[in-house]
């Protein structure tokens, strides 16, 4: 299964003056997968080490000196390294501190290695007194689960991927790629983009095992909770995480998880598991300029969830409704904001974590709110998810007068269109949007 971040990953491999590379993100998107599959296509020689299954190789870095610790490292895997043709994958590096200090020094030493390492809980790890990042020496890149468009391509929907990519508001999809568009869209939100559910789909195209597997993640999700909270902890983490797909849309409340409990210890549930990648919090902001975050209240936000699929089934959805019914209005809208936030994120650069807002006004007899507000090439742009008649959006047309902000966008199930300065975006076009607000 392709991925799009294997071409950063081969730019990576291409350039003269590269650092480390850390992948970062949530447990079961594809890391390993990916950087495998990499090195295995690129390199003549490819080396794994993962320190949780074998923790014995933290014995190799017992010098942080990169000779050494390459020396260490072909007598302990029977291999021979090669500069130019190795690639070195540290895989759950946060289990090997002294690994994670050596990147540092094959920056300033070898500069012209290949090495690359991933953590899906190394945010907690860095937390902890022993670690120190080497700042500036090892560059981030950042990995979701699949998106829409890479949905398609692992479907083998060449031609509608065509299609998307040039298609323009004067000259739309056909309605009968539109209709085709939408079929794939609903089973890309019953299905997700989870990689081992994904595979296992279109291997069988039975959505009962893909279900299945969605159960088991979640499970996966709540057994690692132990990885990073105390036990007395356990029960604020697993209160937020089986609550939060169902306030996904929603200002998020600690009263909605518990009104009888503290907040606070739900406050830091929340915190871990932003940092485990399983949520994403959507801000606040005035959205009076750049960059939003400088304008945002912290302490006012929504959650997102890690993905569409996960949350169908967290939320037990039926999902002949989704593959029925019109996507904005399947469980009240909220699956439909959940896809839409997972895509946006998907537009900002993979070496930078993505960061979402929203909108709100509160004036009696005059409020407003925008469900996505983000920061695109130096443009603010507001977002609505809404069914309906253009007419309606109300709240955009106040944001893009108050903050003079002449381009507005409506995500729907509707077919491209340009209409008022507002751009009429299809759900399965999202990923286009960074192109199509230059041609209009």
């Amino acid at each position: 299964m392709e991925r799009f971040v294997e071409k950063e990953l081969l730019k990576w491999k291409m350039q003269k003056h590269r650092v480390p590379l850390i992948v970062r993100g949530a447990r079961q998107i594809g890391k390993t997968f990916v950087i495998e599959k990499f090195g295995k296509e690129y390199f003549k020689h490819f080396i794994k080490i993962n320190f949780e299954r074998d923790p014995k190789a933290e014995s190799c870095f017992q010098s942080l000196n990169p000779t050494e610790i390459l020396s260490a490292l072909e007598i302990y895997t029977r291999q021979e390294i090669h500069a130019e043709e190795t690639l070195l994958f540290l895989d759950e590096i946060q289990a090997c501190p002294r690994a994670l200090m050596a990147l540092r020094y094959f920056k300033e030493e070898l500069p012209h290695f290949h090495v690359i390492a991933a953590g899906s809980l190394l945010e907690f790890a860095l937390k902890e007194e022993q670690f120190r990042m080497p700042v500036g020496r090892v560059e981030y890149l950042y990995m979701y689960p699949l998106c829409y468009a890479e949905y398609l391509q692992a479907q083998g929907e060449r031609s509608l991927l065509k299609a998307l990519k040039q298609c323009t508001t004067e000259k739309p999809l056909p309605q009968a790629g539109h209709e085709r568009a939408l079929e794939s869209l609903r089973q890309y939100m019953a299905i997700g983009g989870m990689p081992e559910v994904i595979e296992t789909f279109l291997s069988d195209k039975s959505y009962l095992n893909a279900q299945r597997l969605q159960a088991r993640l979640l499970n996966t999700f709540r057994d690692d909770f132990g990885k990073y909270a105390k036990h007395l902890q356990h029960r604020y983490l697993e209160l937020v995480f089986d609550k939060a797909p169902g306030l996904i849309s929603e200002l998020f409340k600690y009263v909605k998880i518990d009104p009888q409990l503290d907040p606070r210890p739900i406050r830091e549930a929340v915190l871990m598991l932003v940092d485990a990648g399983i949520l994403s919090p959507i801000y606040a902001t005035a959205a009076t300029g750049v960059p939003l975050i400088s304008f945002a209240n912290l302490k006012k936000l929504k959650l997102l969830f890690l993905d569409i699929g996960l949350v169908q089934r967290a939320c037990r959805v039926d999902l002949q409704w989704i593959l029925d019914h019109d996507l904005m209005l399947v469980n009240r809208g909220a699956l439909a904001e959940q896809f839409v936030g997972q895509e946006l994120l998907s537009l900002f650069s993979c070496y930078e974590k993505g960061k979402l807002y929203f909108w709100e006004r509160n004036k009696p007899g005059s409020s407003a709110e925008i469900d996505y507000v983000i920061n695109l090439e130096g443009r603010i742009l507001p977002i609505e998810v809404k069914a309906g008649a253009t007419g309606r959006l109300r709240s955009l047309k106040i944001f893009m007068k108050e903050k003079k902000v002449p381009l507005g966008i409506r995500i729907s199930s509707a077919p491209l269109s340009f209409e008022d300065n507002i751009l009429n975006v299809p759900l399965y076009m999202i990923s286009e949007i960074p192109r199509l607000i230059h041609d209009v």
